[in-house]
């Protein structure tokens, strides 16, 4: 099934996206029950209102795969195979780049086949189906940073790689690991570097999807913006492709 809902929306809030200095030195994700809250624990994180330009930019569209109820933890890969990806990133208030705490960082994107949990099956592939892996997220902590542990996504049709996120403030934490209510202040996606998600591409298990991949500069979505629409700033975390990537963005939103 193709992603046709997600087309371009205009400007729905005052939203940046920009590069952060965030360094894989800096990362510290580590997995979590889904009965707990975890946070984003860096003591290392260097201030971010001294580094951050904040500007406006658009929201992205949500697109037609988001499930509500997802387990508040910062490790979303439940065993599915694909490269590591560390993500760090830092929300940040977009009229004072003060970093926001307690803020729930969600992000929900398709395995190394491109199919997304509660829908496998749309991109042409079999596979076993629990309606959660690849999606969740964190409490931000005093430093606004998020730091969530996934792999590398794959493709589906009609859509260069990318994931969507969510940020969410006053949220209630409920015992199944989980969250409700709050406020849903900014919804976006994230992107990758056209040449390292093609050598990516190249390996197994991502070289098993048998669906033509879009790439960046093809995509609906992405509008060439770089960082401030949702470009990653990725960073290799050994000599091959396997080894995985850190990938680090500052997300400035009307918190207010």
């Amino acid at each position: 099934m193709t992603d046709t809902s997600e087309t371009r929306s205009p400007i729905g809030r005052r939203t940046v996206l920009v590069a952060t200095g965030v360094t894989a030195a800096t990362l510290a994700v580590g997995a979590a029950a889904s009965t707990e809250a975890p946070t984003a624990e860096t003591a290392d994180t260097a201030p971010v209102a001294a580094a951050a330009v904040c500007t406006l930019t658009k929201e992205m569209t949500e697109g037609p795969y988001y499930l509500d109820g997802q387990y508040v933890r910062a490790d979303i890969t439940e065993g599915k195979t694909g490269f590591p990806l560390k993500l760090a990133l830092t929300v940040v208030d977009d009229d004072t780049c003060v970093p926001l705490s307690n803020a729930l960082v969600e992000i929900w994107h398709c395995d190394a086949l491109g199919e997304y949990s509660g829908f496998v099956g749309n991109n042409g592939h079999s596979e076993p189906d629990s309606g959660t892996f690849l999606r969740g997220g964190v409490l931000t902590n005093s430093s606004g940073l998020a730091s969530i542990t996934t792999v590398y996504p794959g493709w589906y049709r009609g859509r260069c790689v990318h994931i969507h996120l969510k940020v969410h403030t006053n949220v209630t934490l409920t015992s199944d690991g989980s969250f409700t209510g709050g406020q849903e202040i900014h919804t976006g996606q994230l992107f990758f570097n056209e040449t390292i998600t093609t050598a990516v591409a190249r390996l197994s298990p991502y070289s098993a999807n048998t669906v033509t991949r879009t790439t960046l500069a093809q995509d609906s979505i992405y509008d060439e913006g770089g960082a401030a629409s949702g470009l990653l700033t990725l960073t290799a975390l050994g000599s091959s492709p396997s080894a995985g990537y850190t990938g680090t963005l500052t997300l400035g939103v009307e918190s207010s």
